[in-house]
């Protein structure tokens, strides 16, 4: 394939690659295009989200929703539960949904490797909205992700949690999985937190269920809880019970925090009407805040000023400006 079918201006404000050597040096060897966030491999940390929302429903759902009293209960098992399965739908969407330009999801061709953009000899590989990889016409906002090679369409970010990119046709399916998670998190901490105080202040408000009273296998003391219920449950310790309460609330409060920042930022973009690719690229051609502050220095204002201290002055800003280039 040749990777240089057309030279044209490129779409971002960068230097003009420098070409040299085989025409083929912008691309590495050949590989399939990832077509969603299920293609292999899976990414580490999209196994760990999954792992984590397993955990807290099971927990949840399993543990201490069935310990609340009525009708916070029902209440509970109602809101949380929307929240858990939008959260699950919305995540789904954005793992499953194609983010590919339009132009490349028309070829529908992902079976055949294609050449990979090596982005440390080059840093675009889209023209004059064209891409040279791709080999097809491209929308305004298009980028080439290298690592699901391919052009996607409203280019965001990749999303490592997703294992897919972020762009125009998935971002709302992203931005309300991450909404929901945060809202999930805070409804759940508050439940494990209940339950947590109730246990030493009124542990009686907890043991509502009826399985705490049958006659068949009644419950031994007050030392002695059900998990699992109504369904399937169990007999624990209090030990145990709290002590997962305390791991439950520690990682919810961790997945709560990185969610909210995440959360805070893109409701940030939103407001500026940026993606957050050119949130990156603004701060990468913004000035540093280090030498804007530090400015010239004051040349004497009392006539003295000779045209060899000038000349040493421009000299020496030259080589400051040098140094910190390097």
């Amino acid at each position: 394939m040749n990777c240089f079918g057309r030279h044209r201006r490129q779409t971002a404000p960068a230097p003009a690659p420098q070409i040299s050597g085989s025409r083929s040096e912008l691309c590495a060897p050949p590989l399939h295009s990832r077509i969603n966030g299920w293609s292999l491999p899976l990414h580490g940390f999209q196994l760990l989200a999954w792992l984590v929302y397993s955990f807290m429903a099971i927990v949840g759902f399993g543990i201490y929703l069935p310990l609340l009293p009525a009708p916070w209960s029902f209440a509970a098992y109602a809101l949380i539960g929307a929240v858990f399965v939008l959260h699950l739908v919305t995540h789904v969407a954005a793992v499953t949904v194609d983010p590919a330009d339009l132009s490349v999801r028309r070829r529908k061709d992902y079976s055949s490797p294609m050449p990979v953009f090596d982005n440390t000899k080059h840093q675009h590989v889209i023209h004059n909205l064209h891409c040279t990889l791709c080999e097809v016409d491209v929308a305004p906002k298009a980028k080439h992700c290298s690592t699901c090679n391919k052009c996607i369409a409203d280019f965001d970010h990749h999303c490592k949690w997703l294992n897919n990119c972020v762009g125009g046709r998935n971002y709302w399916f992203f931005f309300i999985t991450v909404s929901s998670a945060v809202i999930g998190m805070f409804l759940l901490i508050l439940v494990v937190l209940f339950v947590f105080i109730e246990h030493y202040v009124n542990p009686a408000v907890l043991r509502t269920a009826p399985q705490f009273q049958s006659k068949t296998s009644p419950v031994k003391g007050n030392g002695t809880w059900l998990v699992f219920l109504p369904a399937a449950p169990l007999e624990t310790s209090s030990i145990g019970l709290l002590a997962l309460a305390f791991i439950t609330v520690l990682l919810a409060l961790a997945a709560l925090l990185l969610l909210c920042h995440l959360l805070c930022f893109h409701i940030h973009l939103l407001s500026q009407g940026i993606s957050t690719y050119e949130y990156i690229v603004r701060k990468r051609q913004s000035p540093n805040p280090k030498e804007k502050e530090q400015g010239p220095p004051a040349l004497p204002s009392n006539g003295a000023t000779t045209q060899v201290q000038t000349q040493q002055y421009i000299t020496d800003r030259k080589q400051s400006i040098q140094q910190n280039a390097r």
